[in-house]
This record gives C-alpha cells, structure tokens and sequence, in this order.
C-alpha cells in the first residue's frame, strides 16, 4: 500500500469531511511533487470520495430504514384513528426534515379529497381546503395513484390550478411540496404531503422513502379503521346480547304466565286470581276494575294511560271491566301482549261465570213465574224447588215490582191503572199510522228499550240470589219476590231494592212493592195478587213524578189506599172536579189550569197572577167562579187533599189521550 493510499483510508476511517480530501493534494504541488506523483493522489483522492459517498448513503439508508421501522412499530401500537393520522403527519415531516407535513382523505360519497391532519401549518383556510379530483398536485396524486413532486408548485403546469387550492397554497406560504398516495391494494384513502416554504428539490430516495413511510401509514389507517368498527360491532353485539336477555326473561314470564292462566281457567279460578298471578309474574301491580273512564275506547289492546297501561276486558262489544297495569311507562311489547292476554281470559272467566249465573238465574226466575200464573202448583213441588236454590218460601216475602225510566218515558193511564181499569185493557193499544208502523228508529227504539230490561234483569237476579229470593222478567220490567229480614217494612225493602238497583245500573230504578205475603208456598194464590199490587204502587209513584225511589202502599197516603183497595178512578176525578171540567170543556175556559197553577203556587193569588201572566184581579174572578162550582170549602185542607189528587190523575189521564 502506497503513502497515498493510506493517507486517504485514514481520513475514511475517521470520518473527515469532505474538503479535507483536498488536502494531500495541496500539500503534494507545494513541495514540488511531479506530475505522476499528483496524478496518483489525484486518483485515489476521487476513489476515496467515492468509498466515502457510498458510506454515507449506506448510512442514510440505514437510519431511514430505522426510522422507518421504529415508526411502523408506533403505529402499530396506536389504535385510535386520529392518533395514528397525528402520528403519521409528524413521523413524516421528521423523516424529510420539512416544515410542514398534512395528510388528506379520499370522500368517496363527495368525490373529493379533504384535508384531514395537519402538522406546522399556521393557515385556517389551508386546514379547511378540499380538493377536486385532478385538482391541485393532491388532486392529481389522490387521482392517478402516484407520487407527485414539485420544486415550485406555482410555476408548475402539469396540475389543474385553481383558485381556491392556490389561495390557500399561497396562504401556507408552500413552494416545495411532495405526495404519495395512501393504498390499501389498488384503492386510494387518501394523500401524505411533505412541504417546505422555500424552493427545494426532492430525491428521489426521499420520495421512496416517504412512499414506503405511507404504505405503512395506509396499513394503520386500516388497521385502526377495522379496530373501531370491530369495537363499534362489539358494542353492537353487547346491546344485541343484552337485548336478547331481556326478550328471552320477557318470553320467561309470558310463557310462566300462560301457564298460570291456563292452570286458572282450568280450576275455576277468579279475575281477581288472574290479577294477582299477572301481579307476580310482571313484578308490578295489577288490578282489576269493573268501571271507570278507562274501561272505554280501549279497543282490545293495551293502551298508555299516564304511568299506566290499561286493557279492556270485552267480549262481544261488552265491556266488563279492565286490567289495569300500575307503575310502568315503558312496557315491553310482550308484556304488552301478556297483558292483553290477561284480559282476554279474564272476559273468559266472567262470560262462563255469567252463563252459569244465567242458568240458575233463569231457574229462578222460572220458579217465579210459576207462583204468579200457576197458584194451583203442589206446594211440595214448590217447596222442593225452592230449596234447591236456597230459598225459604215458607218465610214471609214481599213482591216488588222495578222499572227502568228512559228519556221521555211517560206512564200512559191505561198502562198505569190497567189492574184498576177494567175499560182501559179493552181499549185497542193502537191503530196502524205512520207514526206505528215500523221504522228504523222505532227499531233502534226497541232494541235499546230490550237491552235495558235484560240489564235490568241481570242486576235483579244478581240481588236476588244474594237476597236468597227470586226474580224474573215481567211486564217490561221486573218482578221480585224478597224475603222480609227481621225488624224490616215492604216500604224498607222497596227502598233498599230501588237504591241497590239504581247503584248498579247507574240510572234510576223505581220500585214498588206490595204487603207481606206470609207463605208463598203455603198459598201461591196471593202472590199474583200481590204483583198486581206492587204494579200499582211502582205506576203510582212514577205519576207522582217520584221516579228512581222505592215505596209500598202505606207510603203514598191517600193514593195508596187507592191502590191497595182499587175504587172507580174516573168516578173519583169526576166527582171531586167534575164541574171545573165540564165548564171548561163547555165555555173554553182552563179553570183547570188556574187550579193547577194556584195549587203550586202554594195558594197564593200574587204567585198564581205572575205564573199565569195575568192580572191578579183576574185570578181572583177565576178563583171566586171555582168556589161556586166546587163549593165553599173547596179550601179546606182535606178538601183541597181530594182537588189535588184528581188534578194529578186528569193530568195523566190527559196526556195519555193524547
């Protein structure tokens, strides 16, 4: 090895810069050195640079490589997305030594790319930029899948130039910039830019490099993109688990109910039992309801009621009742539909209930009907019967009859004195006139009046099996035939009846009732005889306007003497204000009304002028020709007793002629 040779190893190995390799040479013509001797250094002078170029590229390659690495592991252990996309930005502008490093993202739905991370830049509206595709040099990249360099972006033609990318450029300050697409296989996410302010060239070791730094960068933007939609599906999953537990508790209790009811149905069980099994299936208060504004409108299904759910118990257009959910707004579907169940078998339980209550109901009532058309019956038979239904008809008893008051419901007379007058039943009950004949209305008329009687029955029946008595339907009405408790009247027992009536059919029921029967069984004979009773005493009150009370005949005072002794009616009216009558029928006059008036009025002539809108004189002309026609004691209390209740019974008399 020559002096030459080891002079330069020695600068190699210690590493000396580049301008030190000029040295040897300067030294070697200063001391005269011949052309061959310089020639040599010459030689070995360039073979050293060269070995040390080489070195040094060796070296940059390695460092890159290890930052390249050590930045693949970072971002492998990242696992946000926007950690990862900082820490590519910022490993990138390390990697080239630039001042400004960004990242843009590829929006399929927009077809454009926008800016996603940036790192060093100072400018508001380049952080905000979106770029076209083709447009820009990220345009062009995010386009065409390839790197794109340039030294001086504005004297760069091979790009689309806009004004909204090259105001924002500009805004930046960038001279100098470098993409390189972000893959994942053929398809591009997005562009990895490194820029610098000034006029810069690019290697292209630099530009591989940075390629190599985005397919990693790509990869980990997958990757994070898979770990948050993998966290997103696992969360997805958890809620779905979470779910499917609730529904599969919720079938749980459905199916724990359906067999509680059916175990219910099956035993003969109660709506109170269903209540309480559907209670403690739901873990939450259920109850039963016969009445109520949220018995209406439900529909068969359960519907919200504030905090509540309610769903109708119904069959057949009727509604029983409901079952009422306590205490829980938001109730699952199929505890919704466990609810409604419920109540489907609930009406169940209370339309078989019914039907036996009916059966023995119309037992009774059968019973009945035979003590008031048969009285010639064996007692023993009756007896016997009687017993079978828990009934002691050698008790004494008391025959009430009860009636529903609709709207409009007027009492004709020959309805209510048809026991006392014998000419009223022979009167033809009507003659074939428009008004008579059948009309949708007048049907409609009848199907409501049938329905009130039959609900008029059921809650007579109801009261008298609890009463141990008897009940049937009669006469557009009800007959029952109760047992006198100790200590009680017919008249206590006509009011008892008429307010429990009243209480269950919620509207008015009037109630008459006749004297105590001693022993149905014994002598059925006066049974009949005692309904004919009871119906003149419930007609009674109904024409003394005291519909909806119950009374007997010694409640009614002078009427019901009458109609517990039945006299000659029209006999009675005539004699007691016949003349009134006859004079007014023969002059135009209405005596009657004056009368009437002055009566209410509580004898008063100021009261009678004012509710007549006439002069007072004229009351007094009126009232002066009254006393010559009824005579001077017209106004004596008992006097006055007899004008007023014949003035009620021509009044009806009246209205039922026309």
């Amino acid at each position: 090895m020559s002096h030459d040779q080891a002079l330069y190893l020695e600068l190699l190995a210690r590493g000396a810069a580049a301008e030190a390799y000029d040295r040897p040479l300067l030294l070697a013509r200063a001391d005269g050195a011949g052309p061959q001797e310089l020639a040599s250094l010459e030689h070995a002078k360039q073979l050293a640079l060269r070995v040390r170029a080489e070195l040094e590229g060796r070296r940059r390659r390695e460092a890159e490589l290890s930052a390249l690495f050590e930045t693949a592991h970072d971002l492998a252990g990242l696992r946000d997305l926007d950690a990862v996309l900082r820490a590519i930005v910022q490993r990138a502008r390390s990697l080239l030594g630039t001042e400004v490093a960004y990242l843009s993202l590829n929006d399929p739905a927009a077809g454009d790319t926008y800016m996603r991370v940036t790192e060093g830049s100072v400018s508001a509206r380049f952080q905000q930029l979106r770029l076209g595709m083709g447009e820009g040099l990220g345009g062009l990249v995010a386009q065409t899948a390839r790197p794109y360099v340039t030294d001086s972006y504005f004297d760069d033609a091979r790009f689309e130039h806009t004004g909204t990318i090259d105001a924002a450029v500009r805004d930046e300050g960038l001279v100098a910039i470098l993409g390189v697409p972000l893959m994942l296989g053929s398809q591009v996410i997005g562009v990895l830019f490194a820029a610098d302010r000034r006029a810069r060239v690019f290697e292209r070791e630099q530009v591989a490099l940075l390629a190599s730094f985005a397919a990693h960068a790509a990869v980990a933007i997958d990757t994070a993109n898979l770990l948050a939609e993998t966290r997103s599906a696992l969360a997805d999953l958890e809620r779905a688990n979470a779910i499917i537990q609730d529904h599969s508790g919720v079938l749980e209790r459905a199916s724990d109910v359906h067999d509680r009811l059916t175990e219910l149905v099956l035993r003969g069980g109660g709506v109170h039992d269903v209540a309480d099994a559907l209670s403690e299936v739901l873990d939450r208060t259920v109850e039963f309801t016969e009445s109520g504004p949220e018995t209406t409108g439900a529909g068969g299904h359960a519907t919200r009621h504030g905090d509540d759910w309610v769903a109708a118990v119904a069959a057949g257009g009727e509604v029983f009742g409901s079952l009422v959910l306590h205490g829980h707004p938001d109730l699952d579907p199929v505890d919704r539909r466990t609810l409604e169940r419920a109540a489907m078998v609930t009406s169940l339980l209370l339309l078989a209930r019914r039907s036996a209550h009916d059966a023995e109901q119309r037992v009774r009532g059968e019973l009945l009907d035979d003590l008031l058309d048969a009285p010639d019956r064996d007692p023993s038979m009756l007896r016997e019967r009687a017993a079978r239904l828990r009934a002691d008809l050698d008790a004494p008893h008391v025959v009430l009859a009860a009636r529903t008051d609709g709207p409009g419901d007027t009492v004709a007379r020959s309805e209510v004195f048809g026991g006392l007058d014998p000419a009223a039943r022979r009167r033809p009950s009507g003659r074939d006139t428009p008004a008579s004949r059948d009309t949708p209305a007048r049907r409609d008329a009848s199907a409501r009046e049938t329905a009130d009687r039959r609900r008029l029955w059921s809650a007579a029946s109801h009261l008298a099996a609890t009463r141990s008595g008897l009940a049937a339907a009669r006469d557009g009405g009800t007959v029952l035939l109760l047992p006198l408790g100790p200590g009680d009247t017919a008249a206590d027992l006509a009011r008892q009846t008429a307010r429990q009536l009243g209480g269950t059919l919620r509207e008015p029921v009037t109630v008459g009732a006749s004297s105590p029967v001693a022993s149905p069984a014994g002598d059925p004979a006066p049974v009949a005889e005692a309904y004919a009773q009871a119906r003149r005493c419930l007609d009674a009150l109904r024409l003394l306007g005291r519909s909806g009370e119950g009374a007997a005949a010694q409640d009614l005072g002078f009427l019901g003497l009458l109609l517990a002794d039945p006299g000659d009616i029209d006999g009675f009216v005539h004699r007691t204000i016949g003349e009134i009558v006859d004079y007014d029928r023969r002059r135009g006059t209405d005596l009657v009304g004056t009368l009437d008036a002055y009566f209410a009025s509580g004898m008063s002539p100021a009261r009678t002028k004012d509710d007549l809108h006439v002069h007072v004189n004229t009351v007094a002309q009126r009232l002066e020709r009254i006393g010559r026609l009824l005579g001077p004691d017209w106004q004596s209390p008992d006097r006055s007793l007899e004008i007023r209740l014949a003035l009620r019974l021509h009044a009806m008399s009246s209205s039922a002629a026309s």
